[in-house]
């Protein structure tokens, strides 16, 4: 049953499992299908409290074993010479793109420039953006908006990390210093836009840069202004950017559509292939929302194409994805930042380092590039992170050097990594938070279960045919 009280313990049992979980540390767990019953008894406040950490770190590494020793999946798994590599849009196998012309692309937001903004005369804007939200000479489109001739930019909104992409926390209203237009937060006490927010705006146009994974947040904050918007009668628009780690390779599982939250907002892949105004496009369609969509397409994008082949400006679309290399490993090692490894946040190369005090880095760096795996390889590393995870403690792992962009995949370096941190270090170890963003049962039963890599890979990939053909709809660019 889905509720804010089951994250714990829902994702490693079926769907339509129910349970209860108390407050003094106890927890059961029922699925009627299978008379499954997990019952915890434990106390978190005798004899002085102050355990409430420990228990909830039990109670996710309770369930996550029984999940692992009793649920199956349905789905029949084939695997293949090819599974620890994925397909790419066609179902090719890895092959680099065919060389290409490549010239400067045009946003949805440099459309609109050259056309002088005329789509919006006499409408008050309402302006979902950031930091990202730039044309291709670098203005802001809060300014652009601002000053556009018959235009009235009536508020601003801005998504987690701010209006600037620099904070790291929960981010309060605040006004903008150059317009003096208020600027609504989507990542505070709301994470949706309010009445009173939208009072008076007639069009929300959203203009951010997303990084083409699942549980980047910006596209739950779009699905969440679609459907205010939707029961306001307001039209939304989508000035298009590029996916930075292209549109060609999709990657990852389909999550648990009963597992949906703000890091997981949409049945898609952890790598989703998509634009997003190709994603605007399929969360307006497949959830039926009543609002009515406009995209500003991009011109002259393939979806071969990486974000430095478009001769745009790079802007940090948040502060721990500085460069197109950490962009491409986040879509895969991302998964691991709930588990009990430092991923590189407060060093100066984020999710391109992993470690922890209790790893041997050596051994780790040796196991993991026995794999062969493609397009990357393995250095033993020390770092120590000014903050996030283990904050000024020594810790010892890899990093992940990228020889190969086109044909390395994160999600199964990241499971790559999680089994020989299994094989090495299994008492210091504590993968289960790696469902948290993963969010799909039958690859999380098999990990812990101890399946082997290629059968991995070939679970995440059980649903691919079905999004592809859902996908297809949806896609604006070859």
């Amino acid at each position: 049953m889905s509720s804010s009280f089951s994250g714990l313990m829902s994702p490693f049992f079926p769907v339509n499992s129910v349970g209860h979980t108390g407050f003094t540390g106890t927890a059961v767990w029922i699925d009627p299908p299978t008379r499954t019953c997990m019952i915890i008894l434990t106390n978190r406040v005798h004899p002085s409290g102050g355990g409430a950490n420990k228990i909830r770190e039990l109670r996710s590494r309770v369930a996550a074993a029984v999940g692992a020793e009793l649920f199956f999946a349905p789905s029949a798994l084939v695997t293949g010479p090819s599974s620890s590599a994925p397909a790419a849009d066609g179902g090719e196998a890895i092959t680099p793109p065919r060389p290409r012309a490549l010239g400067t692309v045009r946003t949805g937001l440099d459309t609109l420039v050259d056309q002088n903004f005329a789509p919006f005369q006499g409408h008050a804007v309402g302006l979902i953006t950031n930091q990202t939200g730039i044309d291709s000479k670098g203005r802001r489109a809060i300014d652009l908006f601002a000053n556009a001739p018959g235009v009235r930019l009536a508020a601003i909104f801005s998504p987690e990390h701010g209006i600037s992409g620099d904070v790291d926390a929960d981010v309060p209203n605040s006004r903008d210093a150059a317009t003096g237009r208020p600027i609504w937060s989507l990542y505070g006490p709301t994470r949706r836009p309010t009445g009173d927010m939208l009072y008076g705006v007639s069009v929300l146009v959203f203009d951010i840069q997303d990084i083409g994974v699942r549980y980047y947040t910006y596209l739950a904050t779009l699905l969440y202004v679609l459907e205010e918007a939707g029961r306001r009668n307001i039209p939304v628009v989508v000035l298009d950017r590029p996916n930075p780690i292209t549109g060609r390779v999709v990657e990852g599982p389909v999550m648990d559509p009963d597992l949906k939250s703000f890091t997981a907002p949409h049945p898609l892949p952890v790598r989703t292939g998509l634009t997003i105004g190709e994603y605007a496009r399929m969360v307006v369609a497949e959830r039926r929302l009543p609002v009515s969509l406009t995209v500003f397409p991009l011109i002259g994008w393939d979806r071969g194409r990486w974000y430095d082949e478009t001769g745009l400006p790079w802007a940090n679309p948040s502060p721990n994805i500085r460069s197109l290399t950490q962009a491409l490993l986040y879509s895969g090692v991302g998964l691991l930042e709930a588990t009990n490894l430092s991923v590189g946040r407060g060093t100066e190369a984020p999710f391109e380092v992993v470690g922890a005090p209790w790893i041997e880095p050596h051994a780790l760096a040796d196991a993991l590039n026995r794999q062969r795996l493609p397009g990357v390889r393995f250095e033993a590393v020390q770092f120590t992170p000014t903050s996030d995870v283990y904050t000024r403690t020594p810790c010892s792992g890899v990093r992940f050097v990228v020889t190969d962009r086109e044909t390395i995949r994160p999600v199964t370096v990241a499971f790559a990594l999680a089994n020989a941190l299994r094989a090495l270090h299994r008492e210091q170890f504590r993968p289960e938070g790696i469902q948290n963003l993963l969010v799909h049962r039958p690859t999380m039963w098999a990990f812990l279960r101890g399946e082997p890599l290629d059968r991995l890979v070939a679970w995440t990939e059980v649903d691919r045919t079905s999004f592809m053909n859902r996908r297809a709809s949806y896609l604006i660019y070859p």
